[in-house]
């Protein structure tokens, strides 16, 4: 399925869909194609909303987690987006996380998904080599339980990442400052509903740090999926879909009245 990339001002995205927005932030090796089978199932029923993020175009010193949130923050205030159910997966959910402890006034709800700003085996002890396709490719079927999903197409694109100097070089700076940006301390200053969908084998973001998020975020829910890795709207999509559509439905029912 393709997607209108649009553009306004500075930023592209893709909208689909009318309601209320349901934005999803990517993560470091993030494409469209990772949320795919997300925006089918949801633009029926919500305006989903994909922003680009520039991960490896801004300059060096802006090349971080603080810096990637700024940009969602300019774009959604550029769009004036209200009530936006926030969903990101790795890397989009330390962004999420800052920026819903920094602007939370226009987010009704957070999810989610393998999120770093805990903990997170990135790179792990080796950082991405250049020009060793092997090493990358072990590395791409690392984020799935089903090696297979690490598809030739997700091979080549972390590779071409990987293999230009510059990017390379981003690619950690932004590595490193997930890390240094832990936010255990602030996540109790979280008021939304918040949904936490983890995949029970994943090994970049483990299980036991989907626990560590529910206890300390006070509103949140979390569901596990099994037979699934670090990025389960692509490797569980059914499942993951239907997570996420009741929660969603659920914040939307009146409360009951006792």
């Amino acid at each position: 399925m393709n997607y209108e990339i649009k553009q306004a001002d500075k930023f592209k995205f893709i909208e689909e869909g009318e309601g209320e927005p349901l934005m999803l932030l990517h993560g470091l090796f993030g494409a469209l194609s990772n949320f795919a089978d997300l925006i089918e199932y949801f633009r029926p029923h919500y305006k989903v909303v994909v922003p680009m993020i520039p991960l490896l175009d801004l300059d060096l010193l802006h090349t971080s987690v603080g810096g990637m949130q700024k940009h969602v923050q300019k774009f959604i205030e550029y769009r004036d987006y209200k009530d936006i159910n926030l969903l990101g997966n790795s890397l989009g959910g330390h962004m999420a996380l800052i920026h819903i402890l920094k602007n939370p006034e226009r987010i009704k709800s957070l999810t989610l998904t393998g999120s770093s700003g805990l903990f997170e085996n990135g790179m792990g002890d080796t950082y991405p080599k250049r020009g060793d396709y092997e090493y990358i490719r072990k590395k791409a079927e690392n984020v799935f339980f089903d090696p297979a999903k690490a598809t030739k197409e997700i091979v080549d694109e972390v590779y071409e990442i990987t293999n230009n100097r510059i990017k390379a070089i981003k690619i950690i700076a932004l590595a490193k400052s997930a890390i240094r940006n832990n936010l255990g301390e602030e996540l109790n200053q979280i008021k939304q509903p918040t949904l936490l969908i983890w995949g029970n084998n994943d090994s970049v973001t483990p299980p036991f740090v989907a626990r560590e998020f529910q206890r300390l975020i006070p509103n949140s829910e979390l569901h596990f999926i099994d037979k699934c890795g670090h990025a389960p709207m692509m490797e569980r999509p059914e499942e993951f879909n239907q997570i996420l559509h009741k929660f969603l439905t659920k914040l939307n029912e009146p409360a009951a009245v006792h």
